[in-house]
């Protein structure tokens, strides 16, 4: 009951100065709003990420081109296309627990069908590429290894190339026309959306490795190759397997290519994320201390106001300590209702920024929970010097106070 009534004065005491207090939690409401903004954002991000990696499908494996050396210059990731298709086979056939393998090819061009174009990403795929990529069939077939042997004209096409190219009529069995070489459309790839980088994941046509290779690009070299495993627990090993295969056929050179599994790109992607979350999080939590010291500042303030006060309190009876109560629980009842509306303004703001930006952001509750502890915990830390300055006061000498 005595704390009860130690909130209700505290809150009289408030209203007394309603815009000080109002301007004293401000300080605490931008810091809660803020921590629960930039942790909604930091795990929005990184279940992007892991929504992106886990489209690419299970138990993934890529073998990506590494670097080249010319004259001690070297040209880092990607700089030079390494790979072949006899590294890809070797691959299939020597390693066990390898379920699929895609050789990728890549390149961008003008596609033209039923009187209209479109300029698309061309993709040279093997016929595991659907069961790798988790990723199924919404209208007509997959091309077989049959057609990837025989260096088919044949192709898949994505959704958006659907609407775009045959936006009245099925595409199944109908002519597409890249860079004037002329492949049939076996069938339409289901929808996947756009990512969270705003890339359009169903703006592509599918070919055969072979065919891109041999009729579309004229490279002998791929882009990077998919290896999918059995399951997880053969992950570590597969990788270490193709790490030593691909330096066997290298007889002793240096690596030309880099070996990475799903984990290994996730966390390499969410690390950068956990930077900027971090750095971001810790200038919030700094606008929280700032906001603790101006709660600090306006109780000194309030201490000094009410000196006459306090000597009349104990003048009548009133303890130190239930001065220093009273000035301590009017300092985090501040706290506590700035925080309490920081934290509606942070799911606010979370809510705005998910609905007129189109950003993912993910609200931790437990982030919330801590949010409000520290609010609590800043209005008693800073509120206790001017609570035990009021209780160390002199009951004459405050009486005598003007």
């Amino acid at each position: 009951m005595r704390i009860l009534s130690t909130i209700i004065i505290a809150i009289r005491a408030l209203r007394r100065n309603l815009m000080r207090s109002i301007l004293t939690a401000l300080g605490m409401i931008i810091g809660v709003g803020a921590v629960i903004t930039v942790v909604a954002m930091g795990n929005g991000t990184k279940a992007q990420v892991e929504a992106q990696i886990a489209s690419l499908g299970e138990n993934i494996i890529t073998v990506f081109p590494g670097n080249f050396t010319t004259g001690g210059v070297r040209g880092g990731w990607g700089s030079a296309s390494s790979l072949s298709i006899d590294d890809a086979e070797a691959i299939k056939e020597e390693i066990i627990g390898v379920i699929g393998v895609s050789p990728e090819t890549r390149d961008r061009a003008q596609v033209i069908a039923a009187g209209l174009n479109w300029n698309t990403s061309i993709q040279g795929v093997s016929a595991d590429f659907p069961g790798i990529r988790s990723w199924s069939i919404a209208e007509g077939d997959f091309f077989s290894d049959q057609d990837v042997r025989t260096t088919a004209k044949v192709c898949i096409i994505g959704k958006t190339i659907a609407d775009q190219l045959f936006p009245d009529s099925s595409p199944i069995g109908q002519t597409l026309r890249i860079r004037n070489i002329p492949v049939r459309i076996l069938g339409v790839m289901a929808a996947k959306g756009f990512t969270a980088n705003g890339n359009d994941q169903d703006d592509f046509v599918l070919v055969p490795y072979t065919t891109a290779m041999k009729r579309i690009t004229k490279r002998d070299r791929i882009s990077d190759v998919l290896v999918q495993t059995q399951n997880a627990d053969v992950l570590e090993r597969v990788q270490i397997d193709i790490n030593d295969i691909l330096q066997q056929r290298r007889q002793g050179r240096d690596p030309d290519y880099t070996v990475r599994n799903q984990i290994e790109i996730a966390q390499a992607r969410n690390a950068a994320n956990e930077t900027l979350s971090w750095l971001l999080t810790g200038i919030a939590l700094v606008s929280l201390v700032v906001g603790g010291i101006g709660i600090m500042n306006i109780m000194l303030v309030s201490v000094t106001e009410r000196t006459r006060e306090i000597g009349i309190r104990m003048a009548i009876g009133a303890h130190g300590g239930d001065v220093l109560l009273q000035f301590l629980t009017e300092a985090m009842v501040l706290s506590v209702i700035g925080g309490g509306i920081g934290i509606l303004c942070g799911v606010g703001a979370s809510q705005f920024l998910t609905y007129y930006k189109g950003w993912m952001m993910v609200i931790s509750s437990g982030w919330v929970v801590i949010a409000f502890l520290i609010s609590a915990a800043v209005g008693i830390g800073f509120g206790f010097f001017p609570a035990w300055k009021a209780a160390q006061l002199d009951p004459i000498d405050a009486l005598r106070y003007e």
